[in-house]
């Protein structure tokens, strides 16, 4: 694997491991600033729409500034609005950190991606991919912890903990990555919202990404409604982490992107079957490790795909459309898992999504007639 890729894997994982004080948000706001319910959940609100201009910025900075140096700002920029938050000693001021926040908070995810794209041949990228997936997984389990220990003290120091995070892994790009070399932008601008191909890959993950922000947001819901005790979402996690680490090899395994995303719909369908029967924590795990493999198979070939339709000179933009389809899912997946919850149960919610994770398998033969190269 590339020394490049392996640089980002370590950069975000040092990024990740501090990455928690997002989680407790609008915790901060209501105890510490005296906020309303009502008034938090507008600014966690804005907080959510301003990343999808963040995430456009990023893109647009990558192709014409460089990547390096649009990683760097956006780490920087993020590490500046979690300051503030904890430094702040109004609401108001609080708010504008929030928003600030927002505004930076998907800037290196662009340049990121699409430094991994031109760092391996395009039959290394799932692998690349997979890759920094793993190591934020495993990050992500100790943010857990370290969250559960900072916590007890002012909930403020979290989101300290979180800035000295991004200006440590702001100071490991700099330091380890080389520097952007001169960037030519090879396409007019908006010549990437005109690619159909482009759009219809964001709407297949958009789906996806809705699917699997429904199972990050419905799991500790379906463990409450079956009285299963709350460190099982703990314990979820951390299987899924070591899941997606166990299942690298499997991405070396010589399949096409749609025969290798219909693998993943198909165990992501067993496993949210095998989630709606679901009675005890054991069978829970079991789900787990299911749909953990799909959407290792998923995630990294869906960024590969918007790498590979890009490009050479606009594939940071490329994938900062693509990604767009998390923010749409940030946004719908709540009310679907409420909805569906209250109108159908835990039953209905899990084999909803299975069906529609089915049909996606079964249109994978289609979508490559239509992404196939023009």
């Amino acid at each position: 694997m590339s020394r490049t890729v392996w640089i980002l894997a370590v950069a975000r994982a040092v990024n990740r491991v501090g990455a928690f004080s997002l989680s407790f948000l609008a915790i901060v706001l209501t105890v510490e600033f005296g906020a309303s319910l009502t008034t938090t959940g507008l600014v966690v609100a804005l907080f959510g729409l301003a990343t999808i201009p963040s995430r456009l910025l990023g893109g647009q900075l990558a192709d014409r500034l460089g990547r390096r140096r649009t990683i760097v700002l956006g780490l920087v920029g993020c590490a500046v609005a979690q300051l503030w938050v904890a430094l702040s000693t109004t609401l108001w001021s609080a708010i504008a950190a929030a928003v600030l926040l927002g505004l930076t908070f998907e800037i290196f995810e662009p340049p990121t991606q699409a430094t991994v794209a031109d760092a391996v041949e395009p039959a290394a990228r799932p692998a690349a991919y997979g890759l920094i997936g793993a190591a934020m997984a495993v990050a992500g389990v100790l943010a857990g912890l370290l969250a559960a220990a900072v916590s007890h003290w002012d909930l403020r120091w979290l989101f300290v903990a979180d800035a000295l995070s991004c200006l440590a892994c702001a100071v490991l790009i700099v330091c380890a990555l080389p520097p952007d070399g001169r960037r030519n932008a090879t396409q007019p601008r908006g010549a990437a919202w005109r690619d159909r191909r482009l759009l219809l890959l964001l709407a297949s993950g958009t789906a996806f990404a809705t699917l699997y922000m429904q199972l990050v947001i419905g799991v500790p819901l379906t463990l409450l409604e079956h009285d299963l005790p709350q460190s099982g979402t703990g314990i979820i996690l951390t299987v899924s982490a070591v899941t997606l680490i166990a299942g690298q090899r499997l991405l070396g395994i010589r399949l096409d992107d749609f025969r290798a995303m219909a693998v993943g719909y198909l165990l992501l369908t067993i496993g949210l079957v095998v989630c709606a029967f679901a009675q005890t924590l054991a069978v829970f795990l079991l789900a787990t490790v299911l749909w953990s493999l799909g959407e290792m198979f998923l995630l990294t070939r869906y960024l590969t795909q918007a790498a590979g339709l890009a490009p050479d000179g606009a594939r940071a933009r490329y994938l900062a459309i693509f990604g767009l389809s998390w923010g749409v899912a940030t946004t719908v997946a709540p009310l679907i898992v409420t909805r569906l919850l209250a109108a159908a149960g835990p039953e209905g919610l899990w084999l909803l999504n299975a069906a529609v994770a089915l049909a996606l398998a079964a249109a994978q033969p289609w979508f490559r007639t239509r992404l196939a190269p023009a």
